[in-house]
């Protein structure tokens, strides 16, 4: 009987440390990878206290930061995939936490609709 194709092990994050410079991902099978923090702008402006208050999402399928309200995912590690988020998100986000206030993709589409109303009026 020949043998049974084994289904391939997705990677998983064991474990994350950050510096000024970099992102340290380490996998469960053993890779490590190191992606600079400017691909991160969230990770990049926050504190280092922030950067290294994580937890593993989905199992290790991702990793959580709640001060930086930022999600990563291990699939995105491995491919070298930047930030995707816009310009103009990150922006209010970045004022945001510079007034020391947390917020949510809901809270920006919230300012969105108002800005662009404004501007239609």
């Amino acid at each position: 009987m020949p043998n049974a194709a084994k289904k391939p092990v997705a990677p998983r994050v064991n474990f994350v440390a950050c510096d000024d410079r970099n992102l340290s991902v380490h996998l469960a099978d053993g890779r490590q990878l190191l992606l600079p923090l400017e691909w991160y702008p969230r990770l990049k402006h926050g504190s280092p206290a922030e950067r290294n208050n994580w937890r593993l999402i989905g199992n290790g399928e991702g990793v959580h930061w709640p001060d930086l309200d930022e999600d990563l995912s291990v699939d995105g590690f491995i491919a070298g995939r930047k930030s995707g988020e816009s310009p103009e998100m990150f922006r209010f986000w970045l004022e945001n936490k510079n007034r020391g206030r947390l917020v949510t993709i809901a809270d920006f589409l919230k300012h969105r609709g108002k800005v662009r109303r404004r501007k239609s009026a």
